[in-house]
């Protein structure tokens, strides 16, 4: 819903605030928005016994993916063995990024007309999910990777902040942030993305970079921590935006592949 017009000077000033506390550097290096990339996920909690068998439907689910990306409906796919158990959560995901809805939305067709949505490790499962995801700042080196690192984390909007919000965090810090670690080979590939069929609250986006070593988390979070000691001021413009009450991270193995 659309904020009160009362609030919109309000709003307005904490926008201005927000654009002064982004440091100069990644002001002067803002990320331009893309072509919008949606990505289709799906979410199971699949018991242990059935880890072994969800590796093999994974394996199943790989003609039909690579003939999608090899047709250009999808420009990446992969799937995830989730590495910090909650109580409730998921074990595993999959998952297909494309240009378009109707990339995603095809391929999930196919998976239906297939039999393998329907395939006895994934009636198995006692949680079952799916979200769609659009992304505007993203980018990613081409490849496959496998035994790789999905590090991601959820976030929540102030109630307060402005509405473009996600926009002017991802331009001024997160997508310059990330461009760097794509660059010196420490990341494959990164995106900033909100709900584009909004099963949770909508005012929610979401931050995931992949890593193909153990050892590339660690260098994230070293140059997290340098940039924060560097430009102080750009957590603080974080901060500003950001209800940290409801903020998540997940930590997942990783299959994927890029085109």
């Amino acid at each position: 819903m659309k904020r009160m017009l009362w609030r919109f000077a309000g709003l307005c000033t904490l926008s201005l605030a927000v654009a002064g506390a982004v440091p100069a550097s990644a002001q002067m290096n803002d990320a331009k928005e893309k072509p919008p990339m949606y990505s289709y996920v799906s979410f199971w909690t699949i018991p242990r016994a059935q880890w072994a068998e969800m590796a093999k439907a994974d394996a199943a689910d790989q003609a039909i993916l690579d003939k999608a990306m090899a047709s250009g409906t999808i420009m990446a796919y992969g799937n995830d063995i989730n590495l910090v158990h909650s109580s409730d959560g998921p074990t595993h995901d999959d998952w297909w990024s494309s240009m378009s809805m109707a990339g995603v939305l095809n391929v999930l067709n196919q998976f239906y007309s297939s039999g393998n949505a329907a395939s006895p490790v994934l009636q198995s499962a006692t949680k079952h999910f799916d979200g769609i995801f659009v992304s505007r700042y993203y980018n990613y080196h081409p490849g496959s990777w496998k035994g790789a690192y999905t590090h991601g984390s959820s976030y929540k909007l102030k109630a307060d902040a402005p509405d473009d919000a996600v926009a002017m965090l991802a331009k001024n810090l997160l997508s310059p942030f990330f461009e760097k670690l794509l660059a010196n080979g420490t990341i494959q590939e990164y995106e900033i993305d909100t709900q584009a069929i909004h099963t949770e609250n909508p005012d929610s986006f979401y931050v995931f970079y992949i890593a193909s070593s153990a050892d590339s988390i660690d260098k994230v979070n070293a140059a997290l921590r340098d940039t924060m000691k560097a430009d102080p001021l750009a957590l603080a413009a974080f901060q500003s935006m950001v209800d940290f009450s409801a903020h998540r991270d997940d930590l997942a193995m990783t299959n994927a592949t890029y085109k």
